[in-house]
């Protein structure tokens, strides 16, 4: 069965056409008119396995919020298609990431159920010219729309693209692990029988 998904977004802000396959081999098209945020996605394709397309128009004129939410969106719902009901998925995730002088935690849990804690504090208020607090406006949207836990915890770091990048890097890992297939896990993996969201 195929665990994949397409989804198409279009407002009066951002126009979005986004590709996902859980069982890929990492491979990445990314265009965003955001070259940090093109780097960011690059590396969370690389480091899930998922294969992801991502071809986004934005206002990146008024400034990146709207494309790096509306991204955030799509890829979350993607995630939530992908999955299907999670029968025999692992469904549980976590890495805790050394980048350079960085150190983070990601946890997810795709519970069927919205939950979004973040402890990430930026030294600086951009990375070149992309805003540092659009990091957390990413991770919600995607929980929100993914339906799942998802806990980033920075240790400590004072590099801000190394702490972007940790942040990325850990959530894909930590993606990948939850939406593995257990042979052991037949069915859903809740003492609800459901993973649905409630």
């Amino acid at each position: 069965m195929s665990r994949s998904a397409s989804i198409n977004r279009s407002t009066a802000e951002t126009q979005i056409q986004l590709q996902l396959n859980l069982d890929g081999s990492g491979q990445a098209q990314i265009e965003t008119g955001v070259g940090f945020f093109n780097h960011m996605l690059t590396l969370l394709a690389k480091h899930s396995l998922f294969d992801l397309t991502v071809d986004a128009t934005g206002d990146i004129d008024v400034d990146f919020h709207h494309t790096v939410e509306d991204v955030g969106i799509c890829f979350g719902q993607a995630i939530a298609q992908a999955v299907g009901d999670k029968a025999g998925i692992t469904r549980y995730g976590s890495m805790t990431l050394p980048m350079e002088e960085t150190l983070l935690t990601s946890a997810v849990d795709l519970s069927g159920r919205m939950a979004f804690v973040y402890r990430i504090d930026f030294p600086t208020e951009k990375i070149g010219e992309f805003d540092s607090q659009l990091v957390e406006v990413f991770w919600e949207a995607v929980a929100a729309n993914a339906r799942m836990n998802l806990h980033l915890l920075l240790h400590h770091g004072h590099n801000s693209h190394h702490i972007s990048e940790a942040s990325f890097k850990a959530t894909a890992r930590a993606l990948r692990q939850a939406v593995t297939v257990d042979p052991r896990q037949p069915g859903v993996p809740s003492s609800k029988g459901t993973l649905t969201e409630v």
